[in-house]
């Protein structure tokens, strides 16, 4: 259904477009920073990881490779995984954790391939190849120190120039917010498991 819009009234809206149009125009042309991004999502809410790889499927729309790592989450059959892995050798991904900490319970296990993990984490900044790293709950290795915080910040704020990073998972260290040129926070406003409802195929892997 359309409703009538009288002369009087559409005029005003050009008006407006027009103002709005001038002045973002304007604020966009004073952005000339060229430069990789360290982006983090973090927060409580649903979406952090979702965030990260929608942007690796913008970052592959553009030509260029991933490359993912992730912390704590293993080897699962995840959505994500299955069609990033379509686009052949441009997407590398690797799962390396075991688990949360409640399912491994072994303290120095979990440390193990933390450090293992980011020694791949740290190849795959080193390789010239992949314009985007996401790090796939590197937050959650950070807050329970199984890495140790200061050195892996100046990692990331160290990265090679062109060189985007996504970290993602709860509860960010506020050394890397500092360092982060971008942060979301996600919040929970509302979640269908307190409804009961379990984890879905396409949904949350």
């Amino acid at each position: 259904m359309t409703r009538d819009i009288d002369e009087a009234e559409a005029a005003r809206h050009k008006a407006k477009a027009e103002k709005r149009k001038a002045v973002q125009d304007a604020e966009v042309a004073g952005k000339t920073v060229e430069k990789g991004l360290l982006i983090v999502t973090t927060g409580p809410g649903k979406g952090k990881s979702t965030a990260a790889f929608g942007l690796a499927l913008r970052m592959l729309g553009r030509g260029r490779r991933v490359a993912v790592v992730q912390f704590i989450k293993g080897a699962w059959d995840s959505g994500e995984r299955a069609a990033l892995e379509t686009f052949g050798d441009r997407v590398v991904w690797r799962s390396m954790g075991e688990g949360f900490t409640w399912e491994t319970q072994d303290l120095a296990r979990d440390i193990a391939a933390a450090e293992k993990a980011w020694a791949q984490a740290e190849a795959f900044l080193d390789d010239p190849s992949f314009g985007l790293v996401v790090l796939d709950e590197l937050n959650i290795a950070l807050r329970y120190n199984y890495l140790p915080l200061e050195a892996v910040v100046a990692r990331l704020a160290g990265r090679r120039a062109g060189l985007h990073v996504v970290v993602t998972g709860r509860n960010a260290k506020p050394e890397l917010v500092a360092a982060a040129d971008c942060v979301t926070e996600m919040a929970a406003t509302k979640h269908h498991f307190a409804a009961g409802v379990k984890a879905q195929e396409g949904v949350e892997v």
